[in-house]
C-alpha cells in the first residue's frame, strides 16, 4: 500500500504559500512616528588630532580614592576657527561624556608611578555640566599609546602658550603704537601752539596800539 505522506506534505506547502502571498490591501500605519531631531555636539566645527581607546579614572576627594569614569575613546579636538584644543572622552556604549575640558598652556601630564600605560593630570572640567577642578588618570592598552597621548598634550600646551605670547605681544605692540600716535599728536599740537604764539602776540599788540591811538585822538567839536 503506497503512502500518501508526500502528497499530504505537498498540499500543506501549497496552502502555506497561498497564505503568504495573500494581500489584504489594508494600510498598516506605524504605531509610533519618530520626528527627526538635529543634534549638534560642537564637534562639527572641530578636527580630531588624536583618537585613542582608553579607560578613564577620576580622583574622588571625599572618598580619597580613584573611581572609574568609563572606558571608551579619548579625543583631542582642534577648533577650525579659534585653534583651541579640547579633550573629550565618551563611554563606548552609552556615549556619555567622561571628560570635557580645554588643553591650556599650563596643563601638564605626568606618567603614573608604577604603570607605564597610565598618566595623570589636573584640569578644570565641564563633563558634569559645571566647571570642576578634577584630577584625572587615564590608562591605555599599550605604552606606545600612552606616550603618544602625553606627547600630543605637551605639544598642544606649548602651541597654546606661544599663541598667548603672540597675542600679548600683538596687544603690547598695538598699545605702543597708540601711545606713539598720541605723543606725535601732542607734539604737533605743541609745535602748532608755538607757531601761533608770535602771531597771537603780534595781533594783541596791534589791538593795544589801535586802542591807544584811538584814545589819543581829539574828540570832534560841535558847532
Amino acid at each position: 500500500m503506497a503512502s500518501n505522506a508526500p502528497e499530504h506534505e505537498h498540499r500543506e506547502d501549497e496552502e502555506t504559500a497561498a497564505n503568504e502571498d495573500e494581500d489584504t490591501g489594508a494600510q498598516v500605519a506605524p504605531i509610533v512616528k519618530l520626528e527627526e531631531v538635529a543634534v549638534t555636539t560642537g564637534e562639527e566645527d572641530e578636527d580630531a588630532i588624536l583618537d585613542l581607546k582608553a579607560k578613564l579614572y577620576r580622583f574622588d576627594k571625599e572618598g580619597n580614592q580613584w573611581k572609574e569614569r568609563g572606558a571608551g575613546t579619548v579625543k583631542l579636538l582642534k577648533h577650525k576657527v579659534t585653534g583651541k584644543v579640547r579633550l573629550v572622552m565618551r563611554q563606548s556604549k552609552t556615549l556619555k561624556i567622561c571628560a570635557n575640558h580645554l588643553v591650556l598652556p599650563a596643563m601638564t601630564v605626568q606618567e603614573h608611578a608604577g604603570n607605564e600605560k597610565s598618566c595623570v593630570w589636573h584640569a578644570t572640567d565641564f563633563a558634569d555640566g559645571e566647571l570642576k577642578d578634577e584630577l584625572f588618570c587615564i590608562r591605555f592598552g599599550s605604552v606606545e599609546n600612552c606616550k603618544t597621548f602625553m606627547q600630543m598634550i605637551e605639544e598642544v600646551a606649548e602651541s597654546q602658550q606661544k599663541k598667548e605670547e603672540n597675542k600679548d605681544a600683538t596687544a603690547a605692540a598695538g598699545l605702543l603704537e597708540k601711545l606713539t600716535v598720541e605723543e606725535e599728536k601732542d607734539k604737533k599740537s605743541d609745535e602748532k601752539a608755538v607757531e601761533e604764539a608770535p602771531q597771537k602776540e603780534e595781533k594783541e599788540s596791534k589791538s593795544e596800539a589801535d586802542a591807544e591811538k584811538k584814545s589819543e585822538e581829539p574828540g570832534s567839536s560841535s558847532t
